[in-house]
């Protein structure tokens, strides 16, 4: 017989807590066949953990300070198993998983990242996109492997750069009209598929994007299924 226990989540981020914010809210809508276990941050300080306890959340910080990578990471995996954590979300996390992380982890790790991947990736994608003149620019949900922004491809959203925002501003609409729109999108298709067992991405997808974009008008969103 099928287990009833529902899925749970943690969220890992280091700043303000901009996407995670928009997950918690999702969380408490009850638009997941989920549980956020726990919210967690590597600095003592971030907005992220005060934004978590405010909406009821259990938030912990676990701090590389004084501690080298390794045992940050074991120090991580241990929170993670005391709260029974299934699968992680990062949002604005700011520092690279290890293979061994990524290895030991057993559940689905996602990340998002602020360009159609796997153009732009790293951390100057939103000032690689603005100073390339592209014509479009989007966000990425990806499941996280052991490079950067490497991992295949879950779901993408787009919007045409009118040309006049600036790299902040850029940064600005696509945090806005791109991410916080696809991330919670991505949790609820990795639900569903992890629900019917069916495959839960395609390599194919990191080449060629069908199936997997959200192209978002000024007006309104539409979901490619």
């Amino acid at each position: 017989m099928p287990s009833l226990r529902k899925p749970r989540f943690a969220i890992l981020g280091s700043g303000r807590g901009s996407n995670a914010a928009v997950l918690m809210d999702a969380f408490l809508r009850g638009d997941f066949e989920a549980e956020l276990a726990v919210v967690i941050s590597n600095v003592a300080s971030a907005p992220i953990l005060t934004i978590a306890q405010n909406k009821g959340f259990c938030a912990a910080s676990v701090e590389v300070s004084g501690t080298d990578r390794a045992e940050q990471e074991q120090r991580l995996l241990a929170t993670l198993a005391s709260h029974h954590v299934d699968h992680l979300l990062l949002a604005g996390y700011m520092r690279l998983l290890s293979p061994s992380f990524v290895q030991q982890f057993p559940g689905v790790i996602l990340n998002i990242h602020p360009s159609l991947l796997p153009d732009f990736p790293g951390r100057t994608a939103i000032a690689d996109q603005w100073h390339a003149r592209v014509q479009i620019a989007g966000a990425t949900v990806h499941f996280v492997d052991a490079g950067i922004d490497s991992g295949p491809i879950l779901l993408s959203g787009s919007l045409r750069v009118r040309g006049d925002e600036g790299i902040e501003g850029l940064a600005s609409r696509v945090l806005t009209e791109v991410e916080h729109v696809i991330y919670p999108r991505a949790v609820q298709l990795l639900l569903h598929r992890l629900a019917q067992g069916t495959p839960l991405h395609q390599e194919a997808a990191r080449t060629a994007r069908n199936e997997v974009q959200v192209s978002l008008p000024p007006s309104r969103s539409r979901s490619h299924a």
